[in-house]
Parts: structure tokens; sequence; C-alpha cells
């Protein structure tokens, strides 16, 4: 048994994680503020004697004895991370800072939660982990992609003159059970609508490209780098192959659910990449890890969560 601390812990993806650890009976530390996750996220959980959550912010300092570290807090929704920048980049750098600071005192093995928007809107397709990226650093985005990418350069300085035993990952579009209704990410708003019978809502003209992830795949594939080797910090990316137009997207919604939604399009937001699929040959390689879960499959599981959902 581990003892495992997990920042951002209630929110989509924190959650499925924090559950997979508990289910393996370690010892899991939940810390969240609350802003994007939810306890309904954990409710399952809390009343378990491995599983303890905590109202804090990781822009300050926290204290625990602990194994590993999973830092995931920081809100991932254009939505959120737009609506308070600033916050946003603070928790980015001071969330990384502090849980290194964690690490280094405990010599726990401590993950970063990176994200494929450190790619910005790439030039190189698909994107694999040499890649710089072409990212503006003073767009509406920004608070995020270049918020996630010092974070990685401090795991990287820590690494090397600390000598932290550091992961980096960087995930693309992930998908699933416990996202928020109002989050904004294209496919629990595109489920949602459709549910609704509202018009389904693409921006731009639906050309644009995202590779679709499934929870449980992510999931594991975490799992799997966190047990690599000290010497062995990534970063790697964490993404289904397999790609699609936003308008095929859509029109997949719209079959599975039917009624009478159609599809409108809307301008498209700024700094919007255009294509986005990771090369996961690292992946394959050091993790022995791909996606199992095709996206058809995907969406009947998370159609059938927003249905009961909406239903409550």
């Amino acid at each position: 048994m581990k003892r495992i601390l997990v920042t951002g812990g209630a929110g989509f993806i924190g959650s499925h994680l924090c559950e997979r650890l508990v289910n393996e009976g370690h010892d899991v530390i939940c810390i969240d503020n609350f802003y994007s996750g939810s306890k309904e996220n954990v409710w399952h959980l809390i009343g378990k004697p491995n599983f303890e959550i905590v109202r804090h912010d990781v822009i300050n300092p926290y204290w625990a004895e602990v194994d590993e570290i999973y830092n995931l807090a920081c809100p991932a929704s254009p939505i959120y991370y737009q609506n308070d920048p600033i916050q946003t980049t603070k928790t980015s750098f001071f969330g990384a800072y502090h849980m290194l600071g964690l690490a280094r005192r405990t010599k726990a093995k401590i993950l970063q939660s990176s994200t494929s928007e450190v790619y910005g809107d790439p030039n190189i397709h698909p994107q694999p982990e040499s890649y710089w990226g072409n990212v503006n650093p003073i767009g509406l985005r920004s608070c995020y992609d270049e918020g996630k990418r010092v974070a990685e350069t401090l795991f990287f300085d820590y690494y090397r003159l600390h000598k932290v035993r550091a992961k980096v990952i960087r995930i693309f579009n992930t998908y699933g059970p416990r996202m928020a209704v109002s989050d904004g990410r294209v496919v629990s708003n595109f489920v949602v609508q459709a549910l609704r019978g509202e018009d389904l809502t693409i921006y731009g003209d639906g050309q644009q490209t995202r590779s679709f992830q499934y929870v449980s795949d992510l999931i594991e594939g975490m799992i799997r780098m966190m047990d690599t080797p000290d010497d062995f910090t990534g970063p790697v990316n964490l993404g289904n192959p397999g790609e699609f137009t936003m308008l095929e997207l859509a029109e997949k919604v719209i079959k599975k659910i039917g009624g009478k939604s159609k599809i409108v399009f809307r301008p498209l937001p700024s700094d919007d990449p255009k294509m986005r699929r990771p090369d996961i040959t690292i992946a394959k390689r050091e993790l022995g890890w791909e996606p199992k879960v095709p996206l058809d499959e995907g969406l009947d599981h998370i159609i059938a969560y927003f249905r009961d959902y909406l239903q409550r």
C-alpha cells in the first residue's frame, strides 16, 4: 500500500484516478479547492478507510507524508480557466512549485499532468514530444497554455538540480463520466445539447480536428507512467491517435441520440488549434500503453451518464 496525494482529486480526471487508486488498496489523500471540481465526483469514496478529502488550494503549501504525488490541480476547460486567468497561471506555477517542494522533502515520486495545449496551434502533425510548439504567450488561452509550459520547466529543473523523481505526461482531449455539464468542452457540449433537444454548436467551419481519449485509458497510462524507473521523466503523450473533425463528432452524437437537433455554426475563438493528434510512439515503447476504448464505445458510455444525470 502506498500513501498517494492527488491534487485536483475532485475534478473529472482526478476523481477517476482517486477511485482507481482507492480500489487498488492505496491510502489516498485528495485535495481540491472545488473551483471546478465537485464533492459529488468523489462522494462514493467518502467514508472509505483509505480515502481522505481535504479542501485546499495548491497556490499555498501543503504538508503530508506521501510516497507518490499526482499533480492534476488546474481547471482544464476554457470556460473555467479563462474566467480567472491570473488564478489559472498561479495554480499551474505555484501548484507545481509547492508539490515539487513536498516531493523533494518526502523523496516522493511526482507526476505532472501537462497538456497537449503546450503544442499550441501546431505546425507539425501528429505532435511528437520533441515538438516545441506554436503558442501565443499573450492570448486568451495563454494563462493555461503557458502555465502548463512553465510547470514542465519547473519539473525538469527540480529533476536536474534536486534529483526529484519527476514524471511529465501531456494529456490530449479526454472525455467520460463526471465531466461537468457546463464545462464547455466539445464532447460534453454536443452530448448535453443533443439530449436537451438543442442545436449543436460548432465554432468555425467544423473542419478542425481533435483526438478523443476515454478517461479509463488515460488513468491506465498515468499509473503506468508513475511506475516507470526514476531515470525516465518523459514527457509522454497520452491520447488516442484516432482523429475526427468537429463536424464528424457532431454527426456521430446526433445519430446516436436521435431527435431533431441540427448543427449551427459560430465564429471560431481566438487561438483555437486547427488540428490536434498525438504521436504515442514513446507511450507504446516505454509504458506498453495504447488506448483501448474506441470513440463509438466511449460515446455510448458518456451519453448514458449524461442521460441519467439530466433526469435527476
